[in-house]
Formats: C-alpha cells, structure tokens, sequence
C-alpha cells in the first residue's frame, strides 16, 4: 500500500491539534499514514505532548509564524509519502477516509488535488463544502455547492470537477508538485488554496470534489469570524488573487469594481457595526494592494492584531 502522507499545521491550538490526532488513531490506524504536525510559531516544544497522543508523528517546530501556506510547505518538504493530505487542525475525520480519499485520486488520474465532503462539526448533519463554482473574475466571488444543505446521501456517490477545492482537507500526489510548485507563502492567510487549485489547471489537471469521504469541520475557530487579522487578509488577498490569475484587462475591470464599489460598501457595513479597527485593517489591505507586486510577501509588515 503506498504511504500517505498526512500534514498538519497547528498554531497555538494544542487541543484542536489533540482531537485531530485522537481522530486519526480511531479511523486511520491500519493506513499506511505518517502524520506530520508543523507547530507555527510555536513558543515551546510540544513534541512530547503530541508524542503521547500519537507516538510516531513527525513533529516540526517553526519559531516563527510560517502562515498557513509556509507551514504546509515546510511539512511538504519533510514528507515521505507517495499522497500527502492536507487537513486542516480544526477537523476531524470519519471512518474510511483516508482510503477512500486516495482510491479516488486513483481512480481519477485527471484529478490533481481532491476534497472530501465537509460537514459542520457543531451540526454533523449540515453541509459545509461540497464543491465550489468556479471564480468570477469580475467581482472575484464564487460560491459553495451544498452549503447548509442536510446531508442526506445526496453527494455520497459523486467524483466531479469542482472550481476549487477546500484548504480544510485536500489531498493530491507528490509526483505532481514537481510540475505544479509549493502554495505560494506570500497569501500567509486565506486564498493560498485557491491559488494553488489555479497553478494545478495551469500544469493540466483537474480540481476535484468527492463525496465518497466526509470529515467534520470546526469552523472559524483559529482566526474568529470577524477580527482585524481575518478583515485584512480577506481584502488583501482577494484582489490579490485577481492580480495573479485574472487576464490583465479583467484584472483592471475588477480592480475599479473593487475600489470603487465593493471596499466601499464593505467600509459602510463595518461602520454600521461600529468596527472601525475592521475598518482600518481592510484599508490596510487595499493599501497593501496599491503599493506591492503580486509576489511581494507581508514580512516585515505589522500584522493586525498582532
């Protein structure tokens, strides 16, 4: 049976990374897995910690906050497996799932990156995830298939093209990477998969949804839904990520869109509410947007919140 390679990025949520962990001997414990856990920014060693949940894992520190991206790329480069899953700490997965995620790619050698189902964990029978449409260029917005739907068996038999996968859980085969590259670092936060799903196009390959694997997402929980450092890097990337895919007349039509239509009425609705810090982090964001190329990274940068 060929390795899988199961890579994990925790940071500053010790409990969350736990419960993954407990998850993985219960449902994958006669898999051919290694598990890494990359701890981002990590003030202690919490090799031990992991080590008694999970004795073979392969744990690597990164003393500094690598982002969602640098810490998935740091567990890519230590991976031995001929399959490396991405999940996400806050999930946990079902009965089945790593097998059944890897016969898929098997059986759909045109697919380069696979997600699963995902299910709120809060709500195990509500849908999250069961694809995305594929991007409008224009305004950058796309949307979820099968989100808040009741999970009836209604995906159970599907292996379908999708517009994007999910960052929760994807899984793709590590002789494909020497064609499609590394996530790129300088997203840090949100839209890094996203962009990744468009450099796998790029190299020929589909980006897929399957509902034959399911695993319970706890979403929200390692940013929150509204803080300074989630408003930021939302505005900041999404245009970004226009900047980088979109063809250059598009880029231009979404950039007017976007300052002079959509930040707008987002700054409008954040006042509303009395959030001015959201308000300055997302002018931060467009600012950021103004000044930098599509390749410049946020280092050195203050982060909001931080």
């Amino acid at each position: 049976m060929k390795l899988t390679s199961i890579i994990t990025v925790n940071y500053h949520q010790t409990a969350l990374t736990i419960d993954l962990l407990r998850s993985l001997v219960r449902h994958a414990a006669n898999d051919a897995i290694e598990v890494i856990v990359v701890d981002n920014g990590s003030t202690d060693d919490q090799e031990s910690v992991f080590r008694a949940v999970y004795p073979e894992v392969v744990y690597l520190r990164a003393e500094t906050n690598l982002g969602f991206a640098g810490g998935n790329n740091l567990g890519i480069k230590h991976a031995k497996g001929d399959y490396l899953l991405f999940l996400n700490n806050d999930t946990e997965i079902t009965a089945g799932f790593v097998g059944s995620l890897r016969n898929e790619l098997e059986r759909h050698p045109d697919i380069g990156l696979l997600s699963p189902l995902i299910l709120y964990f809060d709500d195990q029978t509500k849908i999250q995830y069961a694809g995305f449409t594929p991007m409008n260029y224009l305004t950058g917005r796309n949307k979820g298939i099968g989100q808040m739907e009741s999970d009836d068996g209604q995906y159970d038999d599907l292996t379908v093209e999708t517009g994007y996968c999910h960052g929760a859980a994807m899984i793709c085969r590590s002789a494909d990477l020497q064609r499609v590259g590394l996530m790129e670092e300088h997203f840090f936060l949100y839209y890094e998969e996203l962009d990744w799903c468009e450099k796998f196009k790029r190299a020929g390959l589909k980006t897929g949804f399957t509902g034959k694997a399911k695993i319970y997402h706890k979403e929200s929980m390692s940013v929150g839904r509204e803080s300074p450092l989630k408003s930021y890097f939302m505005t900041r990337n999404r245009w970004l990520f226009i900047r980088r895919n979109a063809k250059r007349g598009t880029a231009i039509a979404f950039s007017c869109y976007y300052l002079f239509f959509a930040t707008p009425f987002l700054l409008i609705k954040y006042a509303a509410k009395g959030r001015f810090d959201l308000i300055t982090a997302a002018l931060r964001g467009i600012g950021w947007n103004l000044t930098q190329a599509t390749n410049s990274r946020h280092l050195g940068v203050k982060l909001p919140g931080a």
